[in-house]
Order: C-alpha cells, then sequence, then structure tokens
C-alpha cells in the first residue's frame, strides 16, 4: 500500500512553484547519516518505498532508518484521450515536495561505508539528485554559515 494522508481537507490541490532552499528538515537530527537532496522536485510514495526497500536490504535489516519525508501533495491527472474541458482530474498519485539540502533518510547503528552504500543505491531509486552527508559535516556546516551572519 502507498504512502498516503490518512484524511485531507481539500483533495485537489494546485501545484506550486518550489523556490529556494529548505528550511525545515535540513540537519541530520536522528541518525548518524544522512541522505541530501541537491535539487528541488517531486518524490512519489513509490519512489520513497522503493528507496525504503533498497536500504533495509543493503544494511540486511541492522541498525535503523529513518524517512524523514511524507507525501502529502495530491497530483491529479485526467484521463487519456479525453476532451478538453470538463474540470480538473482526479488524484492519481501522492509526491512529497522536496527542495535543495532537505534531508530524505536518515541511518544509525551501522559502520559508514555500509551506510554510504546503501544510501547510494536508495539515492538511485529518486527522482531528484542526492549526497551523502554526515551528521558532523552538516552541523560544523551550520555553526560556520552562523558564525558569518553573526559578523
Amino acid at each position: 500500500m502507498p504512502l498516503m494522508p490518512k484524511r485531507v481537507k481539500r483533495r485537489k490541490q494546485q501545484r506550486g512553484r518550489m523556490k529556494g532552499r529548505a528550511h525545515k528538515g535540513n540537519v541530520i537530527a536522528y541518525g548518524e547519516y544522512g541522505l541530501v537532496a541537491t535539487e528541488c522536485g517531486w518524490v512519489g510514495s513509490n519512489e520513497i518505498e522503493a528507496a525504503r526497500v533498497a536500504m533495509t536490504r543493503a544494511i540486511k535489516r541492522g541498525g535503523q532508518v529513518w524517512i524523514n519525508i511524507f507525501p502529502h501533495k495530491p497530483v491529479t491527472k485526467k484521463p487519456a484521450e479525453t476532451r478538453m474541458g470538463s474540470g480538473k482530474g482526479s488524484p492519481e498519485l501522492w509526491v512529497a515536495v522536496v527542495k535543495p539540502d532537505r534531508v530524505l533518510f536518515e541511518m544509525a547503528g551501522i559502520p559508514e561505508d555500509q551506510a554510504k552504500e546503501a544510501l547510494r543505491l536508495a539515492g538511485h531509486k529518486l527522482s531528484v539528485t542526492t549526497r551523502f552527508a554526515r551528521k558532523a559535516d552538516l552541523e560544523n556546516k551550520e555553526n560556520a554559515e552562523s558564525g558569518e551572519a553573526a559578523k
């Protein structure tokens, strides 16, 4: 069963714009290693599930995995060979809106080389480009940026 919200108030949403970088979810909060998006895009519920399966198989169900994105946004499609007009199509799939610097997945409890390989395999399942990150690296980067802002 794909990831999707249990209940939604409005079924049909507009597409919106993906401007700027991620302000929320841009630090590794739970694990030691993370998979970080380097571009913006929509990540579908089937992609998230495929990445999760790839990661858990790669680490042979050892360690811990956190999924930091959830597909809240419905994407509508009209049926094939339908005439123009007659309103908006029905919701077909659910996507998560991802911006650059967003941490998509986190891992802990396994060696770094094993985590790197597992997150690399997961990244291949996603429609956005990604990079591997360590918790310490992101914290150092954040501290350096806050130090520049204080000057």
